[in-house]
């Protein structure tokens, strides 16, 4: 038999996990602060814990999917003798420190916290191409790695617990980057009777570019720059500055807001005042 498992906070992404370690073979303990979140999955052959602390006891290993760390701090309360030897997966999302600081509770506690960043939306738990990040003890992630790789692909990023919330946060934070600049895109396309589905192929062929190792391979010429020390100079800054102020000019003549660029204009201006001041220095 499949090892038992926990799972606290039924929300879109934590009753997406118990249904797949379900459909895995596993004995699935739930426990949602609302109750009846769980009817669904006892319907499907979990078993409804009547509290947190019953929900703990039940397996070794705990994943706990909610809004945020204090959630958890909440659901299993201050005292919790029952968390002695048990492996809690959070994969809430939080910030770096406040991961460091529940590695700490954790083990105050007698448990152990494997830290988690989820890379998928709900519909993708379980199937190929997604994957998390862990950080943390990497024995207990071998211990629990079968159970753990039926939800996703594992990513092991080291021992610190921050580090698996700032590849989260950092790809979360590239993510909404991309997308909030195609639908500026799009809305200027739009401005001028075209539709969205023109612009697609063009983007979908700069990120490929982007990514890959031609002529347009930005991002592999950015690595290099950024891990070697090496800043733009003032020719590309300026370059940049002008394409930026150009692009907000465009937005309001089309009536799109030009907050985004705006900012990203003040950005562009300030790292050319740097390197231009730098210049000035004896």
């Amino acid at each position: 038999m499949s090892a038992p498992v926990t799972v606290l906070g039924l929300g879109a992404m934590g009753s997406v996990m118990a249904e797949v370690l379900l459909r895995n073979g596993h004995p699935v303990t739930v426990w949602n602060r609302t109750a009846s979140k769980a009817d669904p999955l006892v319907a499907k052959g979990a078993a409804r814990a009547d509290s947190a602390a019953d929900a703990v006891a039940a397996s070794d290993l705990v994943v706990i999917s909610q809004i945020d760390y204090q959630a958890m701090y909440d659901s299993l309360g201050g005292d919790v003798p029952g968390l002695r030897g048990k492996v809690l997966v959070n994969l809430s999302a939080d910030t770096p420190a406040e991961l460091r600081r529940a590695a700490a509770w954790a083990s105050a506690h007698g448990a152990e916290l494997l830290a988690g960043g989820i890379m998928v939306p709900p519909p993708g738990i379980g199937r190929p191409g997604s994957c998390t990040f862990y950080s943390g003890s990497e024995t207990a992630l071998e211990r629990h790695r079968d159970t753990l790789a039926s939800l996703s692909e594992i990513v092991y990023v080291g021992a610190d617990h921050g580090l698996a919330m700032i590849y989260y946060k950092a790809l979360l934070n590239l993510f909404w980057t991309i997308l909030t600049g195609y639908k500026q895109s799009a809305a200027l396309l739009r401005s001028a009777g075209l539709a969205a589905k023109d612009l697609r192929p063009f983007v979908a062929k700069t990120l490929t570019d982007l990514a890959g190792d031609g002529p347009l391979g930005f991002v592999a010429f950015l690595t290099e720059q950024i891990d070697g020390g090496v800043s733009d100079d003032e020719g590309v800054l300026r370059v940049r500055v002008a394409d930026m102020a150009q692009i907000v000019h465009a937005f309001q003549d089309a009536g799109i807001d030009t907050g985004v660029a705006e900012a990203y204009l003040d950005l562009f201006r300030r790292d050319l005042d740097s390197v231009l001041k730098a210049a000035e220095k004896p």
